[in-house]
C-alpha cells in the first residue's frame, strides 16, 4: 500500500544538515574529522533514526552519492558518515580532492519507509524513489533522478533494472514469481 511520507524540517534544521554534511567533509581534509566531536545539533528532529543519501554535484555532475535505506543511528550522524563516503568511499569515482571542495553542490535526501511496489502505474516521477531486487542485484534511484534526466515512468523503471544490473523491463517479471522484487519510497531531499 501507497505511504505518504512527510518529515518536515525547518529552515534551520535543513541548515544545520547541509552545512554538517560540508564540515564533516573540510574536517576529513585536515585530519581532524572525529564523530565524538562533531557538534551536537540543536534540533531534536535531526536526532530521529532515519537513514539517508548524500549526493555530491560538480559542475552538475554526479560526484559521488551514497547512503543508507534505513539507519539505527541519529539522521545527523547518517548525513556525516554519508557525506565522508559520498566523497572519499564511492566506487565510481575516484576520491574527492581538496581543490574540488569549493565547486560541489549538495543533495541530502532523507529516507522515509520503503513498501512493496505492486502498481507500476501508480508511480508518481519526483516523489518516488525505486529499488529493484534480484537475488543478490540490487539498484535504487532516488525520486529526484527521473526529473533530473526528464524520464517517464516506463523509463525510470527501467532505469532501475540497468542500476541493479538487470534488462530493462525486468521490472515487467516481477509478478510473474520471477524473483524480481520493486519497492518504491518517499524521500525528503534538502539542497535542490
Amino acid at each position: 500500500m501507497e505511504q505518504d511520507f512527510s518529515f518536515n524540517l525547518s529552515a534551520g534544521e535543513q541548515t544545520c544538515l547541509l552545512d554538517l554534511a560540508k564540515l564533516s567533509i573540510a574536517k576529513n581534509f585536515k585530519g581532524d574529522y572525529s564523530e565524538a566531536e562533531l557538534p551536537e545539533p540543536p534540533y531534536e528532529r535531526l536526532r530521529e533514526p532515519l537513514g539517508a543519501f548524500v549526493t555530491l554535484k560538480k559542475h552538475g555532475q554526479l560526484r559521488g552519492c551514497i547512503g543508507r535505506l534505513v539507519d539505527t543511528a541519529p539522521l545527523y550522524l547518517t548525513v556525516s558518515r554519508m557525506a565522508l563516503a559520498a566523497a572519499f568511499n564511492d566506487p565510481r569515482f575516484p576520491p574527492l580532492q581538496e581543490s574540488e571542495f569549493g565547486e560541489l553542490t549538495f543533495d541530502i535526501s532523507i529516507m522515509g519507509p520503503i513498501t512493496p511496489c505492486l502498481k507500476p502505474e501508480a508511480i508518481s516521477i519526483g516523489r518516488h524513489g525505486l529499488i529493484m531486487k534480484r537475488g543478490q542485484r540490487q539498484g535504487l534511484l532516488l525520486p529526484q533522478v527521473p526529473v533530473e534526466w526528464n524520464w517517464n515512468t516506463t523509463q525510470f523503471l527501467d532505469q532501475t533494472c540497468l542500476k541493479a544490473g538487470l534488462p530493462a523491463g525486468s521490472w515487467r517479471q516481477a509478478w510473474k514469481a520471477e524473483g524480481t522484487e520493486l519497492y518504491w519510497f518517499e524521500a525528503v531531499v534538502l539542497g535542490q
